[in-house]
């Protein structure tokens, strides 16, 4: 199984070591501008990911991507189109927001993600 099938398995199956088990030592995430909870922007190395990111959107809504489609356009580089499905936490509001995951491999591993996903649907659930 590629690092990319372990990032979303590793995601379903809600394991941060999973997670982390994907990305490369020298990992730097882009999160789209907009995104509520403070998350968006750079946020470099694995556990700053998981720790500034991933583990804070996690606490608020129940939510998961769902990679639906990985485009391949060369050997280390993946495009994974999909949506999170959820509900936040709090309201108990339904989650859905598209999201395409532009992702960059290094030694097997992936070392770059640049998110970009619908921000306003993420608000909508969380206000």
């Amino acid at each position: 199984m590629n690092a990319v099938d372990r990032l979303y398995r590793g995601f379903a199956a809600r394991d941060p070591e999973g997670i982390l088990g994907a990305l490369h030592p020298e990992f730097v995430g882009t999160v789209s501008a907009g995104m509520p909870l403070g998350v968006g922007g750079r946020h470099a190395g694995p556990e700053a990911m998981l720790r500034d990111c991933w583990a804070v959107v996690f606490s608020h809504l129940d939510s998961v991507p769902h990679a639906e489609e990985q485009v391949w356009p060369e050997p280390e580089r993946a495009v994974v189109f999909g949506h999170y499905r959820g509900t936040a936490r709090a309201t108990g509001r339904a989650h859905e927001a598209a999201f395409v995951h532009d992702l960059r491999l290094r030694d097997g591993l992936i070392a770059g993600l640049v998110q970009i996903t619908d921000t306003a649907r993420w608000a909508e659930a969380l206000a």
